[in-house]
């Protein structure tokens, strides 16, 4: 067996998928099927269940996959460590940031990387908060900027960007706009214009509805914050969004919201491995940020 028959298996049983697992790696589904069987071949043992929709893993598959796991992890680290040796930073970085936002200290952070490490193949995926936690878990993403409730992710190193509270925002002519602060009873009587499911800020606001034992009633989702403000600045419910975002449309009105005690964070978030493109591109990170 080798690495890359290793790397395929360990991507159809994360997708489920032979056509999925395909696309992560960059060769036909065709290619991919033609390895996993050589693999099994060599192991004397069927590793997916073929007869459903979904690809499933076998008990030999469970057994396989931890182990296959922990080979790739290890040939990672191998290369790490001679890059290491030899001062060398090369190959390939997978960065992930919340969709729909434009972080401009991050846009800074690749051009410096880019520049000290031209030979660097860098690859940016925008994606919802909990899907790009989930990829640095997973190792698809080497480091992620994501937006978080309360806490960094744990078993995951982490950097905080900010740490805010969330406002309301409404027009001028509405009849919230007279108020100093906004309960977050009183909110929820209001229909709600915010980011998707899965986004820090809708995590901090789902959290809070839940505390309460109250129903949340989301009017519309955006994944863009400039979305999200163009919907409350025509009437179609309250837009809800951190304090740094809610600055960016002065002509609305920010109104502070009371008892939401957990923050709306903005973290770097990276497994806690050692790898010197990683550790060059978070340096730059800091920089910036």
């Amino acid at each position: 067996m080798d690495l890359r028959q290793l790397e395929y298996f360990v991507a159809v049983a994360e997708t489920a998928s032979f056509t999925r697992a395909a696309e992560r790696v960059h060769i036909t589904q065709s290619g991919v099927s033609a390895q996993i069987k050589a693999l099994e071949h060599e192991l004397g043992a069927q590793l997916f269940d073929r007869s459903a929709r979904t690809a499933r893993l076998t008990d030999a598959g469970e057994a396989a996959l931890r182990h296959a796991r922990a080979t790739l992890d290890a040939a990672a680290d191998m290369r790490d460590s001679i890059d290491d040796v030899f001062g060398l930073v090369r190959g390939r970085l997978t960065v992930g940031m919340v969709i729909g936002c434009e972080v401009a200290p991050l846009f800074d952070a690749f051009a410096a990387f880019h520049s000290e490490h031209p030979d660097i193949e860098l690859e940016l995926v925008e994606a919802n908060s909990d899907q790009l936690v989930a990829g640095v878990r997973s190792g698809d993403l080497d480091l992620a900027l994501a937006g978080l409730a309360g806490e960094p992710p744990e078993h995951l190193a982490s950097h905080v960007i900010a740490s805010e509270r969330l406002v309301a925002l409404v027009p001028a002519d509405n009849e919230l706009a007279g108020q100093a602060r906004l309960s977050v009873t009183a909110l929820l009587a209001y229909p709600i214009v915010c980011l998707p499911v899965g986004t820090g800020i809708r995590n901090v606001l789902d959290q809070a509805r839940a505390a309460l034992g109250v129903d949340l009633s989301v009017a519309l989702a955006a994944t863009s914050p400039d979305t999200v403000a163009g919907l409350a600045r025509r009437g179609l419910g309250v837009a809800v969004l951190s304090e740094s975002m809610a600055a960016g449309y002065p002509d609305l009105t920010a109104i502070p919201i009371d008892g939401i005690d957990i923050p709306a964070l903005l973290a770097l978030v990276w497994q806690n491995r050692s790898s010197p493109a990683l550790a060059a591109f978070l340096r730059h990170c800091k920089a910036a940020f």
